[in-house]
């Protein structure tokens, strides 16, 4: 299943995607069973998610009856799948090939870094080019969706305790994140900053279910900037797998439903290129089997 968040009349809903529409879930509840009021879970996916497969079953069963309205993409706004998840990690350097074009070399063990959810932006959101930043980039990455909580998770059991997976976009300003000597007498070195100002972290458009995506390690990734291919690789070059990536993001500390974890991102970078993005850029990112996800840039 495609599970999303979408905002209409001004009520956060979670829906199905289904045969490119969006069915209203709580719409489709009280349809089938002839209510006024639809489970709360319905409303927020963390709370679905949380509840595992009997919310499933019910959003499985909702969306094969399909009595419920049926909206066109254009006609809601697209939240993050996951509005309001307790822990988003992202990873750097996992690609060999972005390590090598940006002068990192490849760690011994993944290193992560937070996001907030300020940074959060769902599909068809905009991005901004906020006033103190001049060095505005992209990296595609898959992302992964908890699903059963856990800790210490081990390798060979870390699938189990996925829900699914959505397409990200790890927005970097790296003028902050990696400062010349001027800007860092400014600025200093920040990493928060660099990776979570607000909008740094756009994902969507839905959540693919895991039982939809047969090896998350064997998903291809592209990204244009204005129509343009600017990036592609493959998961198969991660350097820490999924599986990897859960274990170690668990040592510690425990990992929820709904917690997101950035998987990194393959070579293409502006850093690299010496390209940022500027207001008026069109960007979009697209992960195999899982999704397309457009945002715009905007200028603060």
């Amino acid at each position: 299943m495609k599970l999303l968040t979408f905002a209409r009349d001004g009520v956060r809903k979670v829906g199905l995607f289904k045969d490119g529409k969006i069915l209203d879930l709580p719409e489709a509840y009280k349809g089938v069973h002839g209510t006024l009021e639809a489970p709360d879970f319905l409303y927020d996916m963390r709370k679905l998610i949380a509840l595992g497969d009997p919310a499933l079953e019910v959003a499985r069963r909702l969306g094969e009856a399909a009595k419920g309205p049926l909206y066109r993409p254009g006609e809601v706004t697209w939240e993050p799948p996951v509005p309001n998840p307790e822990k988003i990690f992202g990873v750097a350097v996992n690609y060999k090939a972005h390590g090598k074009e940006t002068g990192m070399e490849p760690p011994e063990r993944p290193y992560f870094f937070p996001k907030f959810p300020n940074a959060l932006v769902g599909h068809e959101g905009r991005v901004i080019k906020h006033k103190v930043v001049q060095k505005l980039d992209w990296e595609v990455e898959l992302v992964v969706v908890m699903g059963r909580p856990g800790k210490y998770i081990q390798p060979e059991k870390a699938l189990d305790h996925v829900f699914g997976y959505a397409v990200g976009l790890d927005m970097s300003m790296r003028d902050w994140q990696n400062p010349d000597e001027k800007t860092a007498r400014q600025y200093g070195k920040q990493w928060i900053w660099g990776k979570s100002m607000d909008t740094a972290a756009p994902v969507g458009p839905y959540v693919v279910t895991r039982d939809e995506v047969l090896d998350p390690n064997r998903l291809g990734l592209r990204l244009w900037v204005n129509g343009q291919l600017e990036q592609e690789g493959n998961t198969s070059e991660l350097i820490f797998n999924v599986q990897q990536l859960i274990h170690w993001a668990s040592q510690g500390i425990t990992l929820k439903p709904g917690d997101l974890i950035f998987t990194g991102t393959p070579p293409g970078v502006g850093w690299a290129k010496g390209k940022f993005l500027r207001g008026g850029d069109v960007v979009e990112a697209e992960v195999e089997q899982v999704g397309l996800l457009r945002v715009y840039v905007v200028e603060e």
